[in-house]
Formats: C-alpha cells, sequence, structure tokens
C-alpha cells in the first residue's frame, strides 16, 4: 500500500521525434528514426554533495532542479537533433566532424543553461518595459504590476500558439502528450500497452508547462511585496526575485500534484492543465510506441543497471548478426 501511496516520481520531456523520461538516477531518451527503427540514449544523473543538499532545501529546491533539468535536457535534445533525420550508420559521418569552438570550451549542457536563463530574463523583462510604456493609461503599483503580469501572460501564450503552428512543433507538442500519457497510466497502474496509454489524459499536473503558468501568477504576488518605483528600481528587482518566483513557483506545482486527488482542492492545478491544452496534441500510435520505449528502458536500467543494458544489447546484437549470416 505504501508503494502505491508513494510511487517513484518520474519526469519527462518532449523531443524532436522522441521522448526523454528521468528518474532520480537516470535518464533515457528514445527517439524514431529514420529507417523507422528505434534509438536510446542514456545518461545517468550525477550527485554532487552540495546539489543534494541544495534540493532538500524548499524554495531553494526549484532553481537546482530547473538549472539541473536544462544541462541535462539540452544534451538529449542534441542527440535527438542530430540523429532522427539520418540513417543508422550515418552519425559516424557526423562524429568526424570538428565539433564547434562554443561546444568546446563550455560544452552543450551549458549551452542548455545559458539559453533558460536568457529567455527567463526576457520573459520577465518585456513586459517590464511595456508596462511601463502604457503608464500613461495604468499609472500607480497595482494597476503597471496587473499590467506587466497580463503582457507577461500574453508573450507567453502567444510564443507558445505561433511555435505551435510549425509542423515540427507540432509533432513534439505530439510527443508531449504521448509523454503524459505514458507517465498517467503508470501512476494508474496499467499495463504500458498502445491501448491502455491512448486511453489516459495527455495533461499531467506535474508538467512543466503549468510551471511556466504558475511564474507569472507567482510573480504577480510577489512584486506586490517589493517597491515599483522609481522604474530602474523595479528592473533590479525583476532581477534579483527571478529565483525567488522560480523557487515558490516550485513548491506550488508540488503542492498542487498533491493535491490532485482532493475534491474540490484538486482544481487550484487546473490553469497550469488548461495551458497544458497547448502545449500538448493527441499522439498517434507510433509516436506512443516511442514513449513506451524509452519509459521501459527508463525501467529497465534502473532495475539492472546502464552497464548490463550494454551488455545484453551487445548480446542481442550479436545473435542477430548471427541469425543474419546464417540464413
Amino acid at each position: 500500500m505504501s508503494k502505491k501511496q508513494q510511487p517513484p516520481a518520474y519526469g519527462g520531456q518532449a523531443l524532436i521525434e522522441g521522448v526523454m523520461f528521468g528518474s532520480r538516477n537516470h535518464t533515457v531518451t528514445a527517439i524514431r528514426r529514420k529507417d523507422d527503427s528505434l534509438d536510446y540514449y542514456y545518461v545517468p544523473k550525477e550527485h554532487k554533495p552540495v546539489t543534494s543538499k541544495l534540493k532538500k532545501i524548499p524554495f531553494v529546491r526549484g532553481v537546482v532542479a530547473l538549472i539541473e533539468s536544462a544541462g541535462i535536457g539540452s544534451k538529449h535534445l542534441t542527440f535527438a537533433s542530430e540523429r532522427y533525420d539520418i540513417m543508422p550508420g550515418e552519425e559516424e559521418e557526423q562524429v568526424s566532424e570538428e565539433p564547434s569552438k562554443l561546444s568546446m570550451i563550455i560544452g552543450v549542457a551549458a549551452v542548455g543553461v545559458l539559453s533558460f536563463l536568457f529567455g527567463k530574463f526576457a520573459f520577465t523583462l518585456v513586459p517590464v518595459f511595456l508596462a511601463q510604456a502604457l503608464e500613461f493609461m495604468a499609472p500607480g503599483k497595482t494597476a503597471q504590476i496587473l499590467l506587466e503580469s497580463f503582457f507577461k501572460l500574453l508573450l507567453l501564450l502567444s510564443y507558445i500558439s505561433l511555435i505551435s503552428m510549425t509542423p515540427l512543433i507540432k509533432r513534439v507538442f505530439k510527443y508531449h502528450g504521448a509523454e503524459h500519457k505514458v507517465i498517467n497510466a503508470y501512476e494508474n497502474g496499467l499495463p504500458l500497452t498502445v491501448e491502455n496509454v491512448q486511453a489516459q489524459s495527455r495533461l499531467h499536473y506535474r508538467c512543466g508547462s503549468s510551471f511556466l503558468l504558475f511564474t507569472v501568477i507567482v510573480g504577480m504576488f510577489i512584486y506586490f511585496l517589493v517597491p515599483a518605483d522609481p522604474f530602474w528600481l523595479r528592473i533590479v528587482n525583476r532581477i534579483l526575485l527571478i529565483p525567488v518566483v522560480i523557487g515558490v513557483s516550485f513548491e506550488v506545482l508540488q503542492f498542487t500534484n498533491s493535491l490532485r486527488n482532493i475534491p474540490v482542492l484538486k482544481y487550484l492545478g487546473y490553469p497550469g492543465l488548461w495551458l497544458q491544452l497547448l502545449t500538448t496534441k493527441e499522439p498517434e500510435d507510433k509516436q506512443v510506441e516511442v514513449a513506451i520505449a524509452s519509459f521501459n528502458k527508463l525501467l529497465e536500467i534502473e532495475e539492472v543497471g546502464i552497464e548490463n543494458v550494454e551488455i545484453l544489447k551487445a548480446a542481442d546484437n550479436a545473435a542477430t548478426q548471427t541469425t543474419v549470416s546464417v540464413n
């Protein structure tokens, strides 16, 4: 019973033609290759003493987890984007090519973190300037904060709507739906078949999309607690409060997730679920197959370890080659 009440917490991320799932110790990606085969990528999580301690501190753990996720996620995204549209065997040619200086200096993970930080700064500051430009229509601290929050929400919804029009992102959003369906099926104790998974909701309380919306809502309330004038001080406050907003929003996300099975209180997480109606789409069966394969591979690694999975994979490949040569 205790295991059912507190199942292992698994997270995920939709990629280009694939899905990444992660546990406390490992992350696994499965992608659909150009020849319709599946390819896998494993990255073990490093548990540094300092990071592990920070993850136990409320309001701090959210910032640490988000930066860590950005770094790990960028590795999986790079793997998927480099392999999904080429035939198996062609990747050797890419490996032999000289990597860019940027990747050589700071690495793919650091690029992902920097990209996240740049996006967060832009998402935070652009609405401030827009609200200030309309101060003649909305003077005063309260009006400015409400207008700023409105622009932030508008910016978020516009950005998601705009990118969702591209065929590539449409497919990513379908994989996002497949990711949620697999997690929901697992948490409901169902066998991971295409039929069972497709019957699940494509929405999930712990989704990063919900987190983005909570940063808008939480930020608005936090901004009421600090000075808004003069304008330069407002800019400084917004920058310094970025980790505070992230930390509090993470706790709100965890809190709403803990209430999702409680009548009435479960509605506190509904705004985040509504946003997921934009960031997820109903997946195709073949996309669900990829998500299931990724999650099953993660469970396999959790059980036997990455090293043993590689040994079993090599043995299967050898057996396949032997069969082909005999025939």
